[in-house]
């Protein structure tokens, strides 16, 4: 749940003085203008020490921006709270808390950063699960395992409706409002349409399943998730496959699988490490492959066609580009890359005369890795500030910045045409 100002204060012993503190925290910013309205955007917990007129036109502008609270530090400009700012922001609504001196404005902001980064990753999580557990309800129960299990997840009302508009399968069905009117104008905008709109104070999700309208998913739920809700209207385009379009939908399940990939999400059933291939077509055997961008895409080691280096799960993004960049480059492995680069004589030497052996050997490395240093650490088997102080040791002996994206591949380059 998204932190409060309440929650802030309690946390931090604020004593709070005026207002309603029961509003999220979007953000932390510090001001001490007198309007710092133009530079806000709404939700912001403000702090300032009151050097600027802090009465009640401020309070009545932080108030129209859309400001949540506003903390007042005591103990440098004034020991107290004025009273006229506690009088307005009682009058307004604003939650005021109090600032002591012993309460630094960084120790707010790292504990609204820290609560909105725990929000975001529960939520990427929580996604995550959902979609593992839907794909499991699409293979194990169809397409009456997906609406049951999509309506456990969004912990509201969901149901399947046909091209007629009568229901199929249905979660909570008895909270199912009349939807013909909606579904009506659905219908009027043709092809693959949804809508989104609140009735009765729930907030509802209508989506046309498929390019031939195979029907309609209907979500009704306080909060329904979006990616949740796409990926249940994906399995279900799967699940009403029929005959000659279940090949289709094979390829369409793959080809979501491995955006999934790209998009850093666990699949299942792929070997510890493996290549990233592109190939003319299908492969004839078991290995996973999906169809993306024009490309069939293989993972799996041992097939024939354009291979990345060797990566796991969490790297098929960057299997996938490398895979890519050794086509448009005419070789078959990404290794062969650097290796069939026409390089001026005495290049990499010249490139590379500062760095010593093992300077040069963690730039390999932590190039390959596209500069994350935990995955660097971890092939080197040294701690990630000892890649990090090799790092700066050779941006000093370079007199270069390896921030610079051309300075990494001119490296790489080097590092790879050593001995040519």
């Amino acid at each position: 749940m998204p932190i409060t100002v309440h929650d802030l204060a309690r946390s931090l012993g604020l004593p709070v003085l005026a207002g309603d503190v029961s509003r999220p925290v979007g953000w932390v910013h510090g001001t001490e203008l007198a309007d710092p309205t133009p530079f806000l955007e709404g939700g912001e917990l403000l702090l300032t020490t009151g050097l600027t007129e802090v009465g009640e036109l401020y309070v009545e502008r932080l108030v129209r921006a859309g400001v949540v609270g506003l903390g007042f530090g005591t103990g440098l400009g004034h020991d107290v709270v004025p009273a006229a700012l506690v009088d307005a922001a009682g009058r307004t609504g604003l939650g005021l808390v109090e600032v002591p001196r012993e309460v630094p404005f960084i120790a707010i902001s790292k504990a609204v950063s820290k609560a909105l980064a725990a929000d975001e990753y529960a939520a990427l999580a929580r996604t995550s699960e959902a979609q593992r557990a839907l794909t499991r309800a699409a293979v194990r129960a169809g397409v009456g395992g997906v609406v049951r299990r999509l309506g456990q997840w969004v912990d509201g009302w969901v149901v399947l409706l046909d091209e007629a508009g009568q229901p199929v399968h249905a979660h909570n069905a008895r909270l199912v409002p009349d939807l013909s009117a909606e579904l009506a104008r659905l219908k009027g905008v043709g092809g693959l349409a949804s809508a989104a709109f609140e009735l009765d104070g729930v907030h509802v999700v209508l989506q046309v399943l498929g390019s031939r309208a195979r029907g309609v998913l209907a979500v009704g739920a306080a909060r329904p998730d979006p990616g949740i809700v796409n990926t249940a209207a994906s399995l279900l385009v799967l699940a009403l496959a029929r005959n000659d379009a279940v090949d289709a939908a094979r390829r369409e399940l793959r080809a979501g699988q491995f955006r999934m990939l790209l998009a850093g999400l666990p699949v299942d059933g792929l070997p510890d490490r493996f290549r990233v291939v592109l190939t003319d077509g299908p492969p004839e055997d078991t290995v996973f492959w999906a169809e993306h961008d024009g490309d069939f895409v293989v993972l799996g080691n041992g097939v024939d066609g354009v291979a990345s280096s060797e990566v796991d799960a969490t790297q098929v993004a960057r299997g996938y580009r490398e895979a890519r960049q050794a086509r448009r480059a005419g070789v078959r492995t990404f290794e062969d890359l650097a290796g069939n680069l026409p390089l001026p004589d005495g290049f990499a030497d010249a490139v590379l005369r500062p760095l010593d052996a093992e300077t040069r050997s963690t730039l390999r490395v932590w190039l390959a890795h596209h500069g994350a240093w935990d995955p660097a650490a971890a092939e080197l088997g040294v701690h990630r500030h000892t890649v990090r102080n090799r790092v700066r040791r050779a941006e000093q002996a370079l007199g270069r910045s390896l921030d610079s994206p051309g300075v990494r591949a001119e490296l790489w380059l080097a590092l790879h045409g050593e001995g040519q």
